[in-house]
């Protein structure tokens, strides 16, 4: 692994541990404008696939502060009107090998993803992994636990070895690098401004901070 590869999973492995606390020379507070409860992306990026907003989540099932944040996030992404949709980025950081612990994970998402089971099952995973302490890095352990929650294992299986998956998880670490990562959970409104525990004050004000960025966008539309 790169030294700055291993500095950024270190940071991250921190936040995760620290309640989201990354140190202040991180990119999140030096990008970050003055009392604003996030950041804008030096790079915006192109939203494709809606015509609404995007809201993206970059979560790992391993972090706690990940777990945190999605019931707040699914109940917060409830409330919007029809425009605004969720949309999830499982973290693999770019230089890794084949065989993190992140990219198991990713490829568990993608998995579930491609079956449509990610709304119903993302917060099992997350109780599963963080609470449990189960271990879902392997094909049968990730199979044995997905039946455990009526999901048909020859389906599961297809997916999980189909070529689409894994596409997706070797185009993870790219799209984690899109988007300036530098802590976990961090959400990104519509490829422009970023936050996460850190820059918003913790995980349950997140919300808020998307309420912040969303009237941005609104308005920087209508200007």
């Amino acid at each position: 692994m790169k030294p700055a590869t291993r500095a950024l999973v270190l940071l991250v492995s921190v936040a995760c541990a620290l309640g989201g606390t990354a140190p202040s020379g991180s990119a999140a507070t030096r990008t970050g404008r003055a009392n604003e409860p996030y950041v804008s992306l030096r790079h915006p990026q192109e939203v494709h696939g809606t015509k609404g907003r995007e809201v993206l989540e970059v979560f790992w099932y391993g972090c706690r502060h990940s777990q945190l944040l999605e019931a707040p996030l699914e109940e917060w992404a409830a409330r919007q009107p029809a425009d605004v949709v969720l949309r999830r980025l499982p973290a693999v950081w770019p230089g890794t090998s084949d065989q993190t612990v992140e990219r198991a994970h990713a490829r568990l998402y993608y998995t579930l993803d491609r079956l449509g089971e990610v709304d119903r099952l993302q917060r099992a995973v997350f109780d599963a992994v963080v609470a449990q302490g189960r271990d879902l890095t392997s094909e049968a352990t990730a199979a044995d636990w997905a039946e455990t929650q009526g999901v048909d294992r020859g389906r599961f299986t297809q997916a999980y070895e189909s070529a689409q998956v894994r596409g997706e998880v070797d185009q993870a670490p790219s799209e984690l690098a899109r988007y300036e990562v530098d802590e976990l959970p961090s959400v990104v409104v519509q490829g422009r401004y970023r936050t996460s525990p850190t820059k918003a004050g913790g995980v349950d004000a997140i919300p808020g901070a998307l309420d912040r960025m969303l009237g941005q966008v609104r308005s920087s539309r209508t200007a």
